[in-house]
C-alpha cells in the first residue's frame, strides 16, 4: 500500500487517572498489534501531570514508563479546532500541524473513559475509537449505569447512592437505609473510578463510615451495592447500531473479591474461556450484554460485566466498561480471539466503527 493511502491515527495513552499504568501496558498491546501497512500512527503519551507528548521511540519503552524520560518526545497536543481536525507539534524550528483521520483513546478511568477525551474529539471534528461523550459519562458513573438499567428493567444488584457530604449530615439516615435495604456484606464504591480502585466489602455498620470516606478520595458522589453471590463472568460486545458479542468468559479470582490487585498484579486469577455455563444462560447474557449496550448509547466496544447468582443462576448486570484493558491477559480481546477475530483484525473494526459513525453524525 503506497505512503499517501495511509490513514493518520493518533493512539493515545496514559492520563491523569489511577489506572495510567494500566493503559501503558494496554496501548503496548494495541501498538504492537496495529496494521502499519494500513495506518501511520502517531503515538501520543499523556503523563500523570497531565502533559501532552508525540512519542517518536520504541513501543517497548511504555509499559514501564521509560517514554517520559527516552528523549523522544516532543510537547504535542490535539487542537479543539475543528478546522485543523487533529494535532499540533511544537517543534523546536516551529509548530507542525498533522491532520489525523481518527483517535484511538487507549485509556482508562478518569479523563479517558468519561468522555472528557470524547468531548475534545468531538470539538475537533475527530473520530475517535469508543463510545460517545454521554454514554462514556455514564457507563463510568455507576450511579447513572444503574440507574439506567434500573429503568431499562436489566437485573442487578440492589444500589442505594448519594454524595459523601450529604452522608456526613445524615449519617443515621443512610446507614439504617443501607441495613434495611441492602443488608451485609455491602460493597461501597466511589461512583467515578474504574479498575475496583476504592471500593470496600463491609460486613457492619461501623465499618460502612470509613469505607465511605475512603471511596470519597476518589470521588465525591458514592454507591452502595448488596454482595451477591455468583461467577464473576465477562462478554465482550462490539459494533455501533448492530452490535455482537463475544462468547462469554469466566474469572475465577484469587482474592476473595477481583479487586485491583487480582486483576492486574495476581497471576493465580484465572480466566476460563468459555464459561462454565449452561448454553441458555450463555446466550441470555449476551443477549442482556446487547441490551444494555443499546439503552447505555454505547458504540464501538464495551465489556459488559455479569455476576451469575449462586442462589438461582440469575445473570445479574455487574458494570459496563467503556475503554477495557487491552493487555495481553485482559478479557476484552481475549474473548474475541476465542470468537474467531484476532487482535489486529479486532483493532481494524474499531478504527471502522470509529469512522462509520462519525460518517452518520456529519
Amino acid at each position: 500500500m503506497n505512503h499517501t493511502t495511509k490513514q493518520n491515527i493518533a493512539v493515545i495513552f496514559g492520563g491523569q487517572s489511577s489506572e495510567h499504568e494500566v493503559s501503558r501496558v494496554s496501548v503496548t498491546m494495541v501498538l504492537n498489534n496495529i496494521d502499519k501497512d494500513k495506518y501511520n500512527v502517531y503515538m501520543i503519551g499523556i503523563t500523570k501531570e497531565g502533559k501532552w507528548y508525540l512519542y517518536e521511540g520504541d513501543v517497548s519503552l511504555i509499559a514501564n514508563g521509560d517514554w517520559e524520560t527516552s528523549g523522544k518526545t516532543t510537547q504535542a497536543f490535539i487542537a479543539p479546532d475543528a478546522a485543523l481536525h487533529g494535532m499540533v507539534i511544537l517543534r523546536e524550528n516551529g509548530p507542525e500541524t498533522v491532520r489525523l483521520d481518527a483517535a484511538f483513546p487507549v485509556m482508562h478511568g478518569k479523563n479517558g473513559e468519561d468522555g472528557t477525551i470524547q468531548g475534545l474529539f468531538e470539538l475537533a471534528h475527530i473520530p475517535y475509537v469508543g463510545c460517545n461523550v454521554a454514554a462514556s459519562a455514564v457507563c463510568l458513573d455507576k450511579a447513572l449505569t444503574n440507574t439506567v438499567l434500573d429503568y431499562a428493567d436489566i437485573p442487578q444488584a440492589k444500589f442505594v447512592w448519594f454524595f459523601s457530604r450529604y452522608f456526613e449530615n445524615h449519617m443515621d439516615e443512610i446507614l439504617d437505609q443501607i441495613e434495611n435495604e441492602l443488608g451485609y456484606p455491602c460493597f461501597v464504591k466511589p461512583a467515578n473510578a474504574g479498575s475496583s480502585v476504592g471500593i470496600s466489602r463491609c460486613e457492619k455498620r461501623g465499618e460502612v463510615v470509613d469505607a465511605v470516606r475512603f471511596a470519597a478520595q476518589h470521588d465525591s458522589k458514592i454507591v452502595v451495592e448488596e454482595n451477591i453471590a455468583g461467577q464473576e463472568v465477562e462478554v465482550a460486545v462490539l459494533g455501533n447500531d448492530d452490535p455482537v458479542a463475544s462468547v462469554v468468559g469466566e474469572i475465577i479470582p484469587a482474592a476473595e473479591w477481583y479487586d485491583y490487585d487480582a486483576k492486574y498484579n495476581d497471576e493465580d486469577s484465572k480466566l476460563l474461556i468459555p464459561a462454565n455455563l449452561s448454553e441458555e444462560t450463555s446466550e441470555l447474557i449476551r443477549k442482556t450484554a446487547i441490551k444494555a449496550y443499546k439503552m447505555l448509547g454505547c458504540s464501538g466496544l464495551a465489556r459488559v460485566d455479569f455476576l451469575v447468582r449462586k442462589s438461582d443462576g440469575l445473570p445479574m448486570l455487574n458494570e459496563p466498561n467503556t475503554l477495557p484493558g487491552f493487555t495481553e491477559i485482559s478479557m476484552y480481546p481475549k474473548l474475541f480471539e476465542a470468537s474467531g477475530i484476532g487482535k489486529t483484525e479486532l483493532i481494524d473494526k474499531l478504527i471502522a466503527f470509529a469512522l462509520e459513525r462519525a460518517g452518520k453524525n456529519q
